[in-house]
């Protein structure tokens, strides 16, 4: 359930990032109150997340996958440019991801 919530932080915090586009430079109320409302979402499941799962893997994945899904929703939402180089570099993130999840192994 915890990386559940981890995932549910991190399309968050594409939220307040797409929040902050809208409100171009804090000069628009309700898309400034979006993207304070999608903060505090983003941080409050990173909190409960790293109950259960360590620190630094929870916040890796927790940037990496709003990387990741920050990038396409600026291709599909903002007409952001794609190169073989930028998607093959959300696809390293996205195994990087994987591999945080599955190497779950403690090696002490």
């Amino acid at each position: 359930m915890d990386w559940i919530i981890l995932f549910i932080g991190s399309i968050c915090e594409v939220g307040w990032l797409i929040g902050m586009k809208y409100a171009q430079g804090f000069t628009r109320l309700w898309p400034s109150l979006i993207m304070v409302f999608f903060m505090a979402a983003s941080v409050g499941c990173l909190g409960l997340a790293v109950k259960t799962i360590p620190a630094g893997t929870a916040y890796a994945v927790w940037t990496g996958a709003s990387i990741a899904a920050a990038t396409l929703v600026g291709v599909f939402l903002f007409n952001e440019p794609t190169t073989v180089l930028r998607l093959g570099s959300i696809g390293l993130i996205l195994l990087g991801i994987i591999g945080l999840r599955l190497g779950g192994v403690n090696l002490k």
